[in-house]
């Protein structure tokens, strides 16, 4: 089986609990530091989450505010 990296692995688990709605449009995410200790990974690594979550439009930021699962509809693409 390949590895995956990190990166990837934890976006695809915020995906799924997207799509299994464990995670609802609106809600809002854990902070950097947060997702990082949960997952036992350095916050650049959920950088890198949050920047392929956005790109794709899964998720969006409100500056000051945090960051936030976005409705399945306005996704760019299937992650």
């Amino acid at each position: 089986m390949p590895i995956t990296a990190d990166y990837i692995r934890i976006a695809d688990e915020i995906v799924a609990d997207i799509r299994a709605k464990k995670l609802k449009p609106g809600d809002k995410l854990p902070s950097i530091a947060q997702l990082a200790a949960t997952h036992k990974v350095s916050p650049s690594t959920v950088k890198q989450v949050y920047v392929r979550l956005e790109a794709l439009r899964v998720i969006w930021r409100h500056q000051g505010k945090g960051i936030f699962i976005n409705d399945p509809k306005l996704w760019m693409r299937e992650p």
